[in-house]
């Protein structure tokens, strides 16, 4: 008895000493097991855990014992046996709320939230006071785009704890989502007043500043260190070189990624045409996908790596083990402060090289990232190393390297040249439609006579987005019949099509496109951009750059403004520019993989020749 008290009131190292006690009076007790097993599980002992709740299991099967078990095994890293185990436990107890929230949340690490909001209303429905389970379910909705939905689910949650975490961070999820950045600020704000040293509402609230003008580049810099600094600058587990210079000179370095986008995913289209040119007589792939989807472009990213894990459920833990083991000599974020990061993980020092690449438009504040790769025109020698807790590394004139896809229609003939009213567009998401931006389209739309404007993203499909950004138009003298607004698609190729329909395609400001740039000088539409003071709001020009287009990227307002409606008033250079752009893009760097490949390679073995010499 007194164990079991000891274990309900969170004392776990009694419970666990007590429970001992009982267990060794009574070993053949299956209530005895299971309660000391969920006191090893509960006091971080999950090995032990193990041991007690099969014990439990093989005595007297229960759905308890099996929810317990499924526990321990996600804890181990043992995801497909913990999905067996909380199968088993629904099945033994259909009604036990907890079982599907259990098996909902990993179904949601494993297979993504669509599979698991299923499970979660069920476990709504069996016991509707449980506020994690409302929690999950929310979580679930924001991820798949049911922003409604995720908000109800939210509140509710929020309604029975007040003091839930995720629950108030999801709140922040939904309105970024929704282009509410102010209050999804909020939201993480609220949620870090309450709980500090939750990583995930930090990162994301980082996220969410890239979005807004109102900081200047050193203010920003300064809320990206404080992160950093929840994190000691110097770590006993710190990862010592692999190897001498020379050394690796004469074999392989291990060169591991991490990302939760090795997928069909913006980050994997700039990632794969790099490892496909990357020297394997120089380098050894390591990559390390983090994320419940694989598809087909995991399968062929896999493919070219010497190691593929994924990481997806498994908790910090098992990642540093695996990756200590795997002993990579250099290992590349490509996540920043995006979600499902691991910048944490980062801060331990998991290799002697750390850098930073692609994910995120800006410092991760990690004194422990070492470098970060980026060119000139993003972020200009000066003003942006000042801003960086990394070294930056300008490794090409363009730092991306675009892989277009392979079934992208042909570039669709203008349709103002068919008598349609002239048509601007945006694919961009939907966050970074701030008022900024919706000020320098508006001046450009007034500009042209009857022109629209094309706006495409999976958030247009819900009303919490949709009905505050047409008041934002109507506001501004933009009625709804000058709009074209289209949701999500079904395949790349069907999305790309939509540019059929445009004419010139326009950036957001301050946080640019960068794949929607790409696509759009891909399918021949000019993309004519704001130029900022940071790398965000400089990604356009370095992209138009590589595309021999420099000249469609503004200095001001009123360059943008006259820049858009120059172009628009010149069908002539318009039409001439729209059927030379694919040309022009493959005579730059964009297109050019193998040489950015060795550019890239030549920067890894400098980075990691310099760490060895400091060191």
């Amino acid at each position: 008895m007194g164990g079991t008290v000891a274990y309900q009131q969170n004392r776990y190292a009694e419970a666990v000493t007590l429970l001992t006690r009982a267990h060794a009076l009574n070993p053949r007790s299956a209530p005895c097991c299971l309660r000391l097993g969920l006191a090893y599980l509960a006091h971080g002992r999950p090995r032990e855990a193990e041991t007690h709740l099969k014990a439990s299991l093989a005595i007297a099967a229960s759905a308890e014992g099996w929810n317990g078990l499924g526990l321990t095994l996600r804890a181990l890293g043992r995801t497909s046996e913990a999905i067996d185990a909380f199968s088993k436990a629904v099945a033994a107890q259909p009604e036990l709320a907890s079982a599907h929230d259990q098996l909902g949340a990993i179904i949601a690490d494993t297979q993504g939230f669509a599979a698991a909001i299923p499970h979660f209303k069920r476990a709504t429905e069996l016991d509707p006071k449980l506020a994690g389970v409302w929690c999950n379910l929310g979580l679930a909705f924001a991820q798949t785009g049911s922003l409604s939905e995720a908000m109800d689910a939210l509140d509710r949650a929020l309604s029975i704890d007040p003091t839930l975490p995720l629950a108030r961070m999801g709140r922040g999820l939904v309105h970024q989502r929704a282009n509410r950045i102010q209050d999804a600020i909020r939201a993480y704000d609220e949620t870090l007043e309450r709980h500090p040293s939750l990583h995930e509402a930090r990162s994301a609230r980082l996220l969410c500043l890239n979005y807004l003008d109102t900081k200047t580049p050193p203010e920003l810099f300064a809320e990206h260190r404080l992160f950093g600094e929840q994190f000691p600058h110097e770590t006993p587990r710190s990862a010592p070189l692999a190897r001498e210079v020379g050394e690796a000179r004469q074999s392989r370095l291990k060169l591991a990624f991490l990302s939760p986008d090795l997928r069909s995913h913006s980050v994997a289209y700039f990632l794969e045409p790099l490892l496909r040119y990357l020297d394997r007589t120089r380098f050894e792939i390591i990559l390390y996908h983090d994320h419940a989807i694989t598809d087909a472009v995991s399968a062929r990213l896999s493919e070219s790596a010497s190691i593929w894990r994924n990481f997806a459920s498994q908790p910090d833990s098992v990642v540093e083990t695996q990756i200590r083991q795997d002993a990579p000599d250099i290992l590349v974020d490509l996540a920043g402060h995006t979600g499902f990061n691991r910048l944490p993980l980062f801060a331990r020092r998991l290799a002697p090289v750390q850098i930073t690449y692609l994910g995120y438009p800006n410092t991760t504040g990690l004194s422990q990232m070492d470098f970060r790769f980026t060119d000139a025109w993003a972020d200009p020698t000066g003003e942006a190393d000042l801003c960086h807790s990394e070294k930056l590394v300008r490794f090409s004139s363009c730092a991306w390297s675009y892989q277009p896809p392979p079934h992208a229609p042909e570039v669709p003939p203008l349709p103002c040249t068919a008598g349609v009213p002239f048509t601007f567009g945006s694919f961009n998401n939907a966050a970074k439609l701030t008022h900024r931006t919706l000020d320098l389209w508006t001046k450009v739309l007034s500009r042209v006579e009857n022109s629209r404007l094309f706006l495409k993203g999976h958030s247009l499909n819900d009303a919490v987005f949709l009905t505050p950004l047409l008041s934002e138009f109507a506001t501004r003298g933009i009625s709804q019949d000058r709009l074209i607004l289209a949701g999500r698609t079904v395949g790349l190729e069907a999305h790309l099509a939509h540019y059929a329909q445009v004419d010139i395609a326009l950036d957001s400001f301050p946080y640019h496109g960068t794949t929607t740039t790409c696509e759009a000088l891909w399918m021949g539409r000019p993309v004519i951009s704001r130029i900022g003071d940071r790398h965000a709001s400089r990604v356009g020009l370095s992209l138009l750059h590589a595309a021999g287009h420099p000249e469609w990227a503004a200095e001001s307002d009123e360059d943008f403004v006259s820049c858009a409606v120059g172009l628009a008033n010149d069908r002539t250079a318009l039409d001439v520019a729209s059927r030379n752009l694919r040309s022009a893009l493959q005579r730059g760097p964009l297109l050019q993989h193998a040489q950015q490949a060795e550019r890239f390679a030549q920067s890894l073995l400098a980075c990691f020749a310099e760490t060895r010499s400091g060191r």
